[in-house]
């Protein structure tokens, strides 16, 4: 199975009634088995500006006049790196953030479904704030209403993410872009591949498009592309 044939996770609308969640489930396992696959290409400086910008791809560009924030140096990975909190200020999101691990089969397992408020971070890729791309995974609805990443393709370039991170640090990252890629052409190189060399960015993803109730599944997903501008260092006791 190569991971490039595959898109990211689809999920179907919130409030039909028990069914297709076996279909999500397996939707959601081969979207992280996909970057469990190339995980080691996370940090590598992948060139999305070769991504094609119509048919495959909708982006949400920033003004020319619209200035962003100088990237902050990457932190060294560490044991107190890991993310235990992502806060989204303009969707008014602060959610609990858990490890995403293999499980029996192979594939990477995803916040369960009873706690749709919580995001998953693929903890094979980077930490966050660290060089290349880490991934932060979150359900757009489950079968009892909408979920934490609901909104997140309205997030706009120039809007923070913070991170806190297990050393009670905060990384905020910057919105660069927001990309909407249609599942039948999904490229994971492409869409997770830093911007830059040894920068430290950021990705968050869900679900998006148009729902097919006969696949039970949605045709794109939401890919936020974020970089590092800012590091809090832990508060003192």
């Amino acid at each position: 199975m190569r991971a490039e044939d595959h898109p990211v996770a689809d999920r179907r609308p919130p409030h039909p009634p028990g069914r297709g969640r076996m279909a999500v489930g397996v939707a959601w396992a081969v979207l992280l088995l996909g970057l469990w696959l190339w995980g080691r290409d996370l940090t590598d400086g992948g060139d999305l500006t070769k991504a094609p910008t119509t048919g495959d791809v909708a982006a949400v560009g920033r003004p020319l006049e619209q200035e962003l924030p100088a990237a902050h140096a990457p932190l060294a990975t560490s044991p107190g790196g890991r993310p235990t909190e992502v806060a989204i200020g303009a969707l008014g999101v602060r959610a609990e953030v858990t490890e995403t691990g293999l499980d029996a089969t192979g594939a990477v397992g995803t916040p369960p479904y009873r706690t749709p408020g919580r995001v998953g971070w693929y903890a094979k890729g980077p930490q966050p704030g660290t060089a290349g791309a880490a991934v932060l995974a979150g359900h757009v609805d489950t079968t009892s209403g909408r979920a934490v990443f609901h909104r997140l393709g309205s997030l706009k370039p120039g809007q923070p993410v913070d991170v806190r991170r297990e050393d009670g640090s905060t990384a905020r990252f910057t919105v660069e872009d927001v990309k909407i890629y249609d599942r039948r052409n999904f490229v994971p190189r492409k869409v997770y591949g830093a911007h830059l060399p040894g920068r430290a960015e950021l990705r968050l993803i869900t679900c998006a498009g148009t729902y097919d109730s006969e696949r039970d599944a949605y045709s794109a997903n939401v890919v936020v592309h974020a970089y590092l501008t800012k590091v809090t260092p832990a508060p003192q006791s």
